[in-house]
């Protein structure tokens, strides 16, 4: 993606099966639980480098001792700080200390049976410390400690917060992150309170009762209290400081959630490809958890996979298969080769079929698998005119054609380069452009100036900003006849609010095209017309709303959009012809036809709140306002 646009998040967990001296036996270490949540967190950088936050609860500790540890970092190398300051308590304790592993529980905060890992994308709200996950709800009633954290987005916050008002709450701050928190923690508290009054009943005192709690605590209905008309997409993980822990999943599953076990351990993560290689194990011994599902770990150590909310459509998130997800996974691999070989046809069609004059490339290095699959698509296009070619009257007699044709093959080379960021003291914006497009550079004497047509691949256009003021202007040094630029995904025409950071309409280069067609067409009043529509539509609940966002769509051709991003991208100095090509939703669907989730090319929402911020985001955009719409 030439545009950086930033996600929220990815999460790991890890539940010890076993006593601690069982994983130093096997594994020569106490910590195997921790090093593995380091590996885990890890293999997930991907999906967060604003920050990262661990979190360990240790099961059946004395009275007084510490059972609660947490430990976050805001910076940019946040999982390599968190661990060093780990490792160097550990290294502070005295070497009988270490190899005892009943003294290490008591003495080393970060020796527990539970861990909880976090990665930040710091797309709203900031990068400080107090917005990092594992959140905490502390309590001196073990049972009624929650440590919280997840790859969410809450689209229904105004509601969750009269919620908890109306619960007798007053909830410091208005962000999903404080809601949930408190929600869960109302439902722990009213959980223990109901089993405090049941055994008191029945003669037990008062440390008996504690104790029972710990073994009696409804699970899944607190979930399902909890997160009863929740709106968002969601992969959240709770540790409860008794040692119940859960992984509850949206009745949609937009965000994704994987899982696994054996006789040492309960994984869940964000990434299956992360588990399959931190484990080592296959591919189909990971679970997908499903939509409105949630993983329950209970105290005991037995676990299971239990419906909590009622599922709906499925409407996985597309955009985890295009490009946010890691791409070694067995499936997202495929996907991204297919999404790749799908524009083929097109892009051949374009160039005219004038293989000895084209070069293909790609650019940033996420397209590079859909980069292979356009080649592939491009050799299986040559390998059908070479038989036309052969088939024709005295071709297959005549050798030195015959060579010429099988000559034939797609020119692909490696032109765009990126060098390390630059840091500069410039503060002038035209220079500080000259100086962002210093971190790219190109192969030299790859391309026939004047003649040659380059295609590049891309994943995604969203935004067109370092399209326009670097990577066009850099691709021309090379002086190709024409760029054709191609995005593995659809046009990206709505926000999104279950997690990605595109919430503004008019940042997307799709919408900015569609509304310069209205202007250049003298319907711009159209816009006036659409925020009275949409201004209705906030009066409705949100489960009867209409994305106003289609109408503005309505009549333009995705041809007729494509061709106005590109005279929108272009630099004012581009010398090469450019043109601009996006995939099909269509096609999308081919490619990954287990994740439907389209709504940022469609408009069509997987859940009511989706369509409410999407109205509510054309508006700020007509009322000249820049903040996030949920």
């Amino acid at each position: 993606m030439s545009d950086p646009i930033k996600h929220e998040c990815g999460v790991a967990f890890i539940r010890l099966l076993k006593p601690l001296s069982y994983y130093r036996e096997k594994y020569g270490t106490p910590l195997y639980g921790l090093r593995q949540l380091q590996f885990l967190m890890t293999k997930q950088l991907n999906r967060g480098q604003d920050g990262a936050g661990i979190g360990v609860v240790k099961l059946d500790p004395d009275y007084g001792a510490r059972y609660l540890a947490r430990k976050r970092s805001a910076s940019k190398t946040a999982i390599t700080d968190i661990f060093d300051e780990v490792a160097a308590q550990y290294a502070q304790l005295r070497a009988d200390v270490r190899n005892d592993v009943d003294a290490l529980k008591k003495s080393y905060a970060y020796a527990g049976e539970l861990l909880l890992g976090h990665l930040r994308y710091g797309t709203y709200g900031g990068n400080s410390l107090e917005n990092i996950h594992p959140f905490l709800r502390q309590n001196n009633w073990m049972a009624r400690n929650l440590m919280l954290a997840g790859n969410y987005n809450v689209t229904n916050v105004d509601e969750l917060f009269e919620t908890l008002i109306e619960l007798g709450q007053q909830p410091k701050e208005k962000s999903d992150n404080v809601l949930m928190l408190e929600k869960i923690g109302h439902f722990i508290d009213e959980e223990n309170q109901r089993l405090f009054s049941i055994f008191k009943s029945q003669g037990f005192d008062n440390r008996e009762i504690t104790e029972k709690i710990k073994t009696e605590m409804n699970l899944v209905n607190i979930l399902k209290r909890s997160f009863k008309n929740v709106d968002g997409g969601f992969n959240m993980i709770g540790l409860l400081g008794h040692g119940d822990a859960f992984v509850m999943r949206d009745p949609a599953g937009i965000r994704p959630s994987f899982w696994y076990a054996n006789d040492e351990v309960v994984v869940a993560a964000s990434e299956r490809s992360a588990i399959q290689t931190v484990f080592n194990t296959a591919l189909e011994d990971i679970k997908e958890l499903g939509p409105g599902n949630a993983l329950m770990v209970r105290k005991s150590g037995e676990y299971s996979e239990v419906n909590i909310l009622e599922p709906v459509a499925k409407r996985s998130c597309s955009f985890e298969r295009i490009y946010f997800a890691r791409g070694n996974d067995a499936d997202i691999y495929a996907e991204r080769r297919e999404l790749g070989r799908l524009l083929s046809r097109n892009i051949c069609e374009r160039i005219g079929y004038d293989f000895e004059n084209t070069v293909f490339s790609y650019v940033p290095n996420t397209a590079a698998t859909a980069f292979y699959g356009l080649i592939d698509g491009v050799h299986e296009i040559i390998r059908e005119k070479q038989a036309e070619a052969i088939a024709k009257p005295g071709v297959a007699s005549d050798s030195a054609a015959l060579k010429r044709i099988l000559d034939w093959k797609p020119r692909r080379e490696k032109i765009l380069i990126k060098d390390a960021k630059m840091r500069t003291f410039i503060t002038n914006d035209n220079d500080r452009e000259v100086m962002v497009g210093g971190a790219y550079d190109v192969t030299y004497g790859t391309i026939n100036p004047g003649t040659d047509t380059l295609v590049i691949m891309d994943d995604s256009i969203v935004r067109g900003t370092t399209l326009r003021t670097s990577i066009l202007r850099i691709l021309d040094r090379l002086k190709p006849k024409k760029i054709i630029l191609v995005s593995s995904s659809p046009q990206i025409r709505y926000p999104d609010c279950y997690g990605i950071d595109m919430s503004r309409l008019g940042d997307f280069a799709a919408f900015q095209a569609a509304v310069h067609i209205l202007k250049s067409s003298g319907r711009e009043n159209l816009l006036d017309e659409l925020y009275l529509k949409a201004k209705a539509e906030m009066e409705k609940p949100a489960e009867e709303q209409r994305n106003i966002i289609q109408d503005l769509y309505a009549g333009m051709s995705d041809a007729e959009i494509s061709l106005k991003v590109a005279e929108l991208v272009r630099p004012a100095d581009l010398n090469a012809d450019l043109e601009i090509v996006y995939q099909s939703v269509e096609s999308l669907h081919k490619a990954t036809p287990r994740h439907e989730g389209d709504w940022y090319f469609t408009g069509n929402y997987p859940t009511p709140g989706g369509t409410k911020v999407a109205n509510r985001s054309l508006m700020y955009y007509i009322e000249g306002r820049k903040e996030r719409a949920y």
